[in-house]
């Protein structure tokens, strides 16, 4: 009996802590919501969306994010996929060390390598191009995802791969038919934080972009700020910027959560 009321003890606590965590990361979310309401209330999002500030439309800037988040999230799922299953399930040279190697890539500061990002993109012309961050964000997101999605294969039963070849298939095949689909909710769970961290992406669209036609949400809204005054109506307008600056995360967090729960944890346990 002790146990139990010792248990149920325990979960309170854990519960008030949550709570109380919650509501402390609520409060900047709500203040931004009261003072975007200020003064012209919801007046202050129709003028964002219905009218261009110094020539630059936030809608446009939504839809470059869009873009950039749904093609770095491809690239990262499609080639990270692949490089995980190579490392989990077949046998090449030095596959441990260059696997580490990839690792290794983690811990490396994304700014150190900004310069060299920078020549390269120059080089192939691809400066102030939605691929230029498209082609960074995966790259400098790819040894998580390999990290991830290789514990993820080396949970399945390697018989699937023998059944495979024992069928005929190929690698590919193997991969294609049976890795591939088995391993949807690790995607979708990588995805959707691939999606998340691009929306709120700030360095590497300000260090590539400098377009107008090009600047994505969370760039453009820091540009903004220097036309807005402190005027409570100009502020109202900056507020009114940010709540829907926020709002793609919140609203993907919100359908995928499932997936991101589930997920989370995948390939953690080893059998």
């Amino acid at each position: 009996m002790n146990f139990a009321l010792a248990n149920r003890k325990q979960k309170r606590i854990i519960s008030v802590f949550l709570y109380a965590f919650a509501l402390v990361w609520l409060f900047p979310f709500y203040t931004a919501i009261r003072n975007s309401l200020k003064v012209n209330g919801f007046q202050n999002y129709v003028d964002l969306f219905t009218s261009d500030l110094n020539g630059i439309s936030l809608i446009g800037t939504f839809w470059n994010s869009a873009l950039i988040a749904s093609g770095s999230t491809f690239l990262l799922l499609s080639i990270g996929a692949l490089a995980a299953f190579a490392f989990s399930k077949l046998r090449f040279f030095a596959k441990e060390a260059i696997y580490v190697s990839v690792l290794l890539c983690l811990a490396v500061p994304g700014v150190v390598i900004l310069i060299p990002f920078y020549y390269i993109l120059k080089n192939l012309d691809l400066y102030n191009t939605l691929w230029a961050v498209i082609f960074s964000e995966a790259v400098l997101t790819l040894p998580f995802a390999v990290l991830m999605l290789r514990n993820y294969y080396d949970n399945l039963p390697p018989e699937l791969m023998e059944s495979a070849s024992i069928d005929g298939a190929s690698k590919l095949q193997a991969f294609i038919h049976i890795y591939l689909p088995l391993s949807i909710p690790a995607l979708i769970n990588l995805g959707v934080l691939s999606i998340m961290w691009s929306f709120q992406d700030f360095l590497l669209p300000l260090m590539f972009l400098t377009d107008k036609s090009v600047l994505t949400a969370t760039v453009a809204v820091n540009t903004l700020k220097g036309l807005f005054g402190f005027s409570p109506a100009d502020l109202g307008k900056f507020n009114a910027a940010l709540v829907v600056l926020g709002m793609p995360g919140v609203i993907i967090f919100t359908f995928a959560r499932k997936f991101i729960t589930s997920g989370i944890t995948s390939g953690a346990v080893k059998d």
